[in-house]
């Protein structure tokens, strides 16, 4: 029965792509995504050290907090303090909190590179009310950026032969926009959320690259269509 591919073609003439394989480099895709609305933040780079990373990071987070309520100044220290604490219980190696915190407005989830983990960036982030949650070594499932950032490079790159890095990354951001046109929100689907389910709740999709799920089936190709805060860094292949 027919059903939707990657492309459609004549029978006994299938696509044909170059058989010479050339490495013109690669693509780093900074990525910050938000589960609940299902609006991505990316941006092509040629390298994704620190000194790229870390100014993308503050620009991006700084204009996702600009655009939330302002925190209440009525909480005091210890009420504060011990929401910020919450997120470090059970940790094996929690990092220190600094003694003046102020309102904790944002999670930030990403992977424990140690570049994510200098003091300058952690002050920082606590100094503005973002609290980063890293992930353990080998949980990158953890983290439903891995998700999306699947979705999307399979949306600009399956089936195109592209020429270049920039391409790539040209490609991505077309893709990106795209999606954040209609974008759909991401839940997360672990074992506490399916201890907890119904029988007669809302079927939800599983996604591939994390633990996330959709409550509407995303379509798997732009051939088939055509006539969540987390972060992190992809490197294309």
């Amino acid at each position: 029965m027919p059903h939707p591919g990657a492309s459609w073609q004549l029978r006994e003439h299938p696509a044909q792509h170059p058989h010479e394989y050339i490495r013109g480099g690669t693509t780093k895709i900074l990525t910050l995504f938000h589960p609940a609305s299902g609006r991505v933040r990316l941006q092509p780079a040629a390298r994704g050290t620190n000194a790229v990373l870390h100014p993308w990071l503050r620009e991006q987070l700084s204009a996702i907090l600009d655009a939330l309520p302002r925190a209440g100044s009525s909480q005091d220290a210890a009420a504060t303090r011990a929401a910020w604490a919450v997120w470090q219980t059970g940790l094996t190696r929690p990092f220190s909190l600094p003694h003046a915190l102020p309102a904790l407005r944002l999670l930030l989830v990403w992977d424990n590179l140690a570049g994510h983990k200098t003091p300058e960036l952690v002050l920082w982030l606590c100094a503005h009310g973002v609290m980063p949650l890293y992930t353990p070594v080998g949980g990158s499932w953890l983290n439903m950026a891995e998700s999306i950032e699947r979705v999307l490079k399979r949306r600009a790159l399956d089936g195109q032969h592209p020429q270049s890095p920039t391409e790539i990354g040209r490609w991505f951001e077309q893709t990106a926009r795209a999606w954040n046109a209609q974008p759909t929100p991401f839940v997360w689907n672990g074992k506490r959320r399916q201890r907890r389910r119904r029988p007669d709740d809302e079927p939800i999709h599983r996604l591939g690259g994390s633990g996330a799920c959709t409550h509407k089936p995303l379509r798997r190709s732009r051939a088939a269509g055509a006539a969540e805060c987390q972060s992190s860094q992809q490197m294309t292949h």
